[in-house]
């Protein structure tokens, strides 16, 4: 088993020979309870084109679609200390394949309407969470897996039960596993909740305990949330730990924009509120990137619910989410291979060695859907800026340790290299080769003298 381990200094995932692992997650929460077999495989071969290095999923269904497709209940008379070994084979199944696949499982143990949301049944405690994780832990301590602890709820008044959880999986796996927490505080009108996003995700709550090793922010489906707060919250944490965004704005999701109240459990808000597009999508990943995160989550409404709409069954889902593409057209929505995009552009450069450097950005900084987010690396060899609406800026250059840097527009859409010109001097103004509110592009400059690569993903 290859073993994922925190870096020395605590701000990526390498592997335990040292070699960075670049998490790139796609959001598939249900598929280890509703895809078959076949579905499985024409999955995994789509994320895998697609540049995905990790499949993000439930081990534990949601209570309203609680059977695999065997038929098969996770736990017998819904009972943490007797589960089901028929629907756990099921799921050894799934880990199988995605092994030979080679993604990285990011696993959630169980969701949070089974501990403390909705009417329940809450089948969680702290000694039965515990035994639980324990088991789960043991069970899988020879497969690569990132477990996640929580489920899409705020921890708070349950703390111990999420506590105990996570110490039974650390536990269980020997150590062997990493583990994160995908917690929420999604109290009170938008607003409110917007101003509240700093206390959302697992560093609030659990960063000082030994069982988590990474930290999962939670920007949410908020129209352009500012998923960089969150991450730079995390990142300036100390002990420092890993830190990524593990729920952002799905694409195709009913994104919730300023001036409305409610969450997404208020049905009548997403009648005709605009969806997650691509751009969107593209803008918090980068975003959260060029903040300090060691890699990111994408989620598609539909693929994350694996919705079929001949299935009268996910027609409650339908009524919840708005979901209204089969999960086979959801996969060519446009936000996926922009992801594999991302990862060709951070990968072509020692992208572990980035540190955010908003000082980069000596004018032009913008607002709200404008703001543009500067990271360098530590030996001044390449910096990225991303600018998501296209207006002119200005960069501070010697921030990079060069005498001569080359300057590349790098098109996130089509994973395009174009040069723009070598410069010397200490401060350049940059325009865009187009401007408007879904042309964002990243500035890349690097030192001449590395002769770092600008293949384009086409030409891959």
């Amino acid at each position: 088993m290859k073993t994922l381990k925190v870096s020395p200094n605590g701000h990526h995932l390498v592997w335990e020979d040292g070699e960075p692992f670049f998490l790139l997650a796609d959001t598939a929460w249900s598929v280890a309870y509703r895809a078959t077999d076949e579905e499985l495989e024409e999955y995994l071969k789509d994320r895998r084109a697609k540049g995905f290095t990790a499949i993000q999923f439930l081990a534990m269904p949601e209570i309203q679609a609680n059977r695999d497709p065997n038929g098969q209940l996770p736990m017998v008379d819904n009972n943490p200390e007797t589960p089901n070994e028929a629907y756990f084979a099921h799921l050894d199944s799934v880990l199988d394949r995605m092994d030979a696949y080679g993604f990285l499982p990011v696993v959630a143990a169980t969701w949070g309407e089974w501990v403390s949301r909705g009417n329940g049944p809450h089948i969680f405690d702290p000694q039965n969470a515990r035994i639980y994780g324990e088991w789960l832990g043991n069970r899988y301590q020879d497969r690569m897996i990132l477990w996640v602890n929580g489920g899409d709820v705020s921890p708070i008044g349950y703390e111990e039960t999420w506590r105990a959880l996570g110490q039974g999986l650390k536990k269980g796996s020997r150590g062997r596993h990493l583990v994160t927490h995908h917690g929420a505080d999604c109290i009170g009108d938008v607003q409110a909740t917007r101003d509240r996003m700093l206390i959302r995700g697992s560093s609030p709550f659990f960063h000082s305990e030994d069982w988590l090793d990474v930290n999962m922010y939670y920007s949410g489906h908020f129209w352009y949330a500012p998923a960089y707060r969150g991450i730079t919250r995390d990142y300036q944490k100390t002990p420092s730990k890993p830190t990524f965004d593990g729920e952002p704005n799905y694409e195709n999701h009913p994104a919730i924009p300023d001036g409305a109240t409610g969450y997404h459990s208020n049905r009548r808000l997403w009648d005709g509120v605009t969806r997650a597009h691509s751009h969107l999508v593209r803008t918090q990943a980068y975003w959260a990137m060029l903040a300090g995160a060691c890699g990111h989550t994408y989620g598609c409404n539909e693929v994350w619910a694996w919705y079929d709409p001949a299935k009268a069954e996910l027609q409650v889902i339908a009524e919840k989410y708005k979901t209204h593409l089969h999960w086979r057209r959801a996969l060519q929505l446009p936000g996926a291979a922009q992801m594999g995009i991302l990862r060709h552009l951070f990968e072509s450069r020692p992208w572990q060695k980035l540190v955010p450097d908003q000082s980069m950005i000596r004018e032009g900084q913008g607002k709200g859907i404008e703001h543009i987010r500067a990271a360098r690396s530590e030996d001044g060899s390449f910096a990225f800026v991303y600018t998501p609406a296209g207006k002119p800026f200005t960069v501070n250059l010697e921030k990079l340790q060069a005498g001569m840097i080359k300057a590349y527009w790098y098109d996130p859409r089509a994973g395009t290299w174009s040069y723009v010109s070598n410069l010397a001097d200490s401060e350049q103004t940059f325009s865009p080769p187009r401007s408007g509110t879904i042309w964002d592009w990243i500035l890349v400059l690097d030192d001449a003298g590395k002769g770092y690569p600008t293949v384009d993903v086409e030409q891959k």
